[in-house]
């Protein structure tokens, strides 16, 4: 299935029978699955999972090295958050979130990128992400996702192949950038496209009347 909502494409099924049917884009931004579901599989001290870990290890029981692969190879920039669990060339324009937190569960996370740039980082705590209604257990700050799309040259259109609740894709519209996003979990589909129309929504407050009508909303099937 395809939606179009805006200049945003959003596409439900697997990235690996969309990517060949895509052409080129200015960039790849993503976070795909790391294959670390093994680390979820325990409960919390508490004895509890939370709801959405637990529904983390029926996605992330592996990486997904061939469809990153493929997917880099459509952009001329690219960023992948979690890169150190993928085998990809060697890069020095690596990019860091400090999640500025001190405790056990990680003080930061990586992103490889093919950019000829020196390392940077980006601090912003889990409790600002929390801010932002947290719906999928890896969602990335709005922020975040913005930051890489500067970083990354201010592409024009952008896509993601691992789509999740659509963060990359918020921060595309918010920056008046084409998007094409891929997400094969219905659930979180569904809340992408809901987080992406709200962020059209909420630009038509800038844009007056010649913002987006209710009549850029088309569903159609996935050929």
């Amino acid at each position: 299935m395809k939606v179009q909502i805006g200049d945003a494409t959003l596409y439900l099924g697997d990235c690996m029978d969309i990517l060949p049917t895509l052409g080129k884009v200015d960039a790849v931004i993503t976070d795909p699955p790391y294959g670390i579901a093994d680390d979820f599989l325990k409960p919390s001290s508490k004895g509890e999972w939370s709801t959405l870990y637990a529904e983390k290890i029926t996605w992330d029981s592996f990486a997904p090295q061939k469809a990153v692969d493929i997917a880099i190879l459509l952009a001329k920039n690219s960023v992948v958050w979690g890169g150190n669990y993928f085998k990809l060339m060697p890069k020095r324009g690596w990019l860091i979130w400090d999640k500025m937190q001190n405790h056990s569960s990680g003080h930061a996370e990586l992103a490889w990128t093919n950019l000829d740039i020196p390392i940077r980082s980006f601090a912003y705590s889990r409790a600002q992400l929390s801010t932002e209604s947290k719906q999928h257990p890896t969602q990335k700050p709005i922020g975040l996702m913005a930051w890489c799309i500067g970083l990354a040259g201010n592409p024009e259109t952008i896509l993601d192949p691992f789509m999740g609740s659509g963060t990359t894709g918020v921060a595309a519209i918010q920056l008046g950038r084409k998007f094409i996003g891929i997400e094969r979990e219905p659930k979180y589909f569904d809340i992408a496209c809901q987080r992406i129309k709200q962020a059209y929504a909420q630009r038509t407050l800038f844009e007056g009347a010649n913002g987006i009508s209710a009549s850029d909303f088309k569903q159609q099937p996935l050929i």
